[in-house]
């Protein structure tokens, strides 16, 4: 059996885009969909309930800690399923992406594995998504180089889990990296799927933008917090990576705008590392990297 796990904060849009669209995966074979709120204040659970059947749609919620990866560790205890995959809430995928994954999954007999992702563009897209669909989901450059798989369009076995643990709840981003290097580490092959794509929207402001990079920046310093030895101490930044630079064969403006953007947005997350250096904060109470019982 397959375990799809989708956690969800405030996104009541989002969440109804992707069960709709993962709906058709889960009714005639071994697969579960499993949405996990994170205590929304806003609509989202009755948008969930109005799917959940208990039987190939699951309700879960994780209201202790407001975390997304205490959310997908909440769904991954609450199955038993051999085959994890983790979904974020507004994407969607074709109607053979399960089927096309698993036999991929199966044929290279991987423990951990990363699909490709497309951004998609909005109708008469503004600039700032115009940026975000250019720099994209570079997954094949965080698995080679990075040795991670973003959570959007992840699949695990359960035993990697009860091997090395589950996710890092601390962190505020750069969770699914520590988890894959964790993965690595452990001798643990990482596969990508080039062939099996999953859609995500862009992000279409640049405030949008701005939230995301500046918790991209606390993540960083959360890493070297909390995994020093991996990481390096707190107080000098890791060196960018993941950043795409301009196509050369973009139009000028967009060619001149996206690397003005590119240098605001490096600035972003330095920002957010030395806000979250400054506060100095430690989420100890919480304990450490979480295990799975077997």
């Amino acid at each position: 059996m397959i375990s799809i796990l989708v956690p969800v904060y405030n996104d009541p849009t989002g969440i109804q885009t992707t069960i709709k669209s993962l709906c058709p995966q889960v009714g005639n074979r071994d697969a579960r969909l499993h949405v996990v709120d994170n205590g929304s204040t806003d609509e989202t659970p009755t948008a969930i309930k109005r799917y959940a059947d208990g039987k190939s749609v699951h309700y879960l919620t994780e209201t202790d800690i407001q975390s997304s990866y205490a959310a997908r560790n909440t769904g991954i205890r609450n199955t038993d399923s051999e085959v994890l995959a983790f979904v974020d809430a507004d994407m969607t995928v074709p109607e053979d992406w399960l089927e096309s994954a698993l036999q991929t999954f199966q044929n290279r007999d991987a423990d951990y594995m990363g699909c490709n992702v497309e951004l998609t563009l909005p109708n008469n897209p503004s600039l700032a998504a115009r940026y975000d669909h250019h720099t994209g989901f570079p997954i094949q450059q965080y698995i080679e180089h990075q040795h991670f798989a973003p959570t959007c369009c992840l699949f695990v076995r359960r035993e990697v889990f009860e091997d090395v643990g589950l996710f890092d709840y601390r962190l505020v981003s750069g969770g699914d990296k520590e988890f894959g290097n964790r993965v690595y580490e452990a001798g643990y092959d990482i596969h990508f799927a080039e062939d099996i794509s999953m859609y995500h929207p862009t992000r279409n402001s640049l405030t949008e933008l701005v939230t995301k990079d500046r918790r991209v920046g606390r993540g960083l310093c959360q890493l070297q917090r909390y995994h020093s030895d991996r990481y390096g101490k707190p107080g000098v930044p890791p060196r960018p990576s993941g950043v795409k630079s301009p196509e050369p064969d973009l139009e000028t403006y967009d060619r001149l705008a996206f690397g003005a953007l590119s240098k605001f947005f490096t600035g972003v997350r330095g920002l957010g590392y030395y806000q979250e250096y400054l506060a100095g904060e430690r989420r100890d109470e919480l304990g450490d990297v979480p295990e799975l019982e077997q």
